[in-house]
């Protein structure tokens, strides 16, 4: 079964849900912030994790992420499909031994990213057009984990998606969200606040190729796993 990691109560799968229920589809969420449990090994057959306001070095504050990063350690060595979405990317590099630094090419709003060679012929973007429409909401940014590739970028974050292994992959990126949830992260800081109706206009006038992408790349990583056998 696929599994769905939510470390925070304002960071929910969003359109993941949505499409997968169209796709019908089964998972499993697991909120942490609510002190559920980390599913075993043996119960996943893919493994997506979701952002966060949190950092990826902020264990001592959020003690599910030490036991979350064994986790992912766990699913590469044993060759279980990985999504890591933000915060679920970060974690990917971290959890591969790779530092993720704090304040470094900060993103926020809807932006364009741009395949690398190697992200045009990656099976996680196949069918998908470059560049494409994301919505970006970060702070942190990873560094590459050895032997890494890069499969995406922008000119204000250059480490935008990257693969380790064969079926193993980090987005800076959210392509999850929904209008809700841009209107819910614009509303933690009065900075933004002042400019939600802005960001939301922003993700209105690209949010039909947004979403296509966004369902696209969801239905490449279920392939990957064996849960779609083709796209819908």
């Amino acid at each position: 079964m696929l599994h769905i990691i939510q470390n925070d109560p304002d960071v929910p799968p969003g359109n993941l849900a949505e499409n997968l229920e169209t796709l019908e589809i089964a998972f499993r969420l697991h909120h942490l912030y609510r002190g559920e449990a980390l599913p075993s090994p043996a119960e996943m057959t893919a493994l997506i994790v979701l952002g966060g306001a949190m950092g990826a070095n902020d264990d001592d504050r959020y003690t599910f992420l030490s036991p979350l990063k064994q986790l992912i350690r766990r699913s590469l060595e044993l060759g279980i499909p990985y999504l890591g979405i933000c915060l679920g990317g970060q974690l990917l590099a971290a959890a591969s031994g790779t530092p993720v630094v704090s304040c470094r090419w900060e993103e926020l709003g809807t932006l364009r990213v741009s395949l690398t060679q190697k992200g045009e012929t990656d099976p996680l973007f196949a069918g998908i057009s470059s560049p494409f429409s994301t919505f970006q909401w970060h702070h942190d940014s990873f560094d590459l984990p050895a032997e890494a590739a890069l499969l995406a970028s922008s000119p204000a974050c250059p480490h935008q998606a990257f693969r380790v292994g064969s079926n193993a992959w980090g987005l800076q990126f959210h392509p999850e969200v929904t209008e809700q949830i841009i209107r819910a992260w614009a509303a933690w800081d009065p900075a933004t606040a002042c400019r939600t109706d802005a960001l939301v206009a922003d993700f209105q006038a690209v949010q039909s190729t947004y979403q296509n992408t966004a369902r696209r790349l969801l239905q490449n990583f279920l392939q990957t796993a064996g849960l779609l056998r083709c796209p819908a």
